[in-house]
């Protein structure tokens, strides 16, 4: 199978997507009673269904790790899903560039996983890190300080957003 092409007979490959964590576990988690965890996994689903072939989805052993703790049968849940996606291989940029994103307070010093989602997204370019972690990767603030030290170092810095803003064209 050929990939699309555009007007110009361009070859356009799909975007590059870092899954985070916490997208399979909205994605996977039974029906939550509170009304806007609910809202999101619904809209993860609905994100699920309609656009994940528009998208080479990666993973790193950050997510795993992550993805394997709490409730066994969950875990063991997300852990399965998660194989079908390759795993980005944590090389020396990586740990560097977490280790400068949390001496930088891009994220909180003690969120490294979140340091390392965003290491992993900028050292691989990948075109978007997708999230619920509203609080210290998809949060304005944030981001204003990724892009800032990003743009200051000539790093990539990856459009981080929810299931929510990839719904659309």
């Amino acid at each position: 199978m050929c990939p699309p092409q555009g007007d110009h007979g361009l070859v356009m490959e799909k975007p590059t997507l870092y899954l985070e964590t916490t997208i399979p576990s909205y994605l996977l988690a039974t029906p939550s009673r509170d009304v806007v965890s609910l809202a999101r996994q619904e809209i993860t689903r609905a994100w699920w269904r309609r656009a994940r072939g528009h998208f080479v989805m990666f993973v790193s052993d950050v997510v795993l790790e992550e993805a394997n703790r709490g409730d066994s049968q969950a875990a063991g849940r997300r852990y399965e899903f998660l194989a079908q996606f390759p795993v980005l291989e944590a090389t020396s940029a990586v740990e560097r560039l977490t280790e400068l994103y949390a001496r930088e307070r891009i994220v909180p010093s003690d969120r490294s996983g979140d340091a390392a989602h965003l290491a992993f997204a900028s050292v691989y370019r990948m075109q978007f890190l997708c999230t619920w972690n509203l609080k210290h990767l998809a949060n304005a603030f944030a981001l204003r300080r990724l892009r800032t030290l990003n743009d200051r170092r000539g790093l990539f810095t990856p459009q981080v957003c929810t299931p929510e803003e990839l719904l659309g064209d």
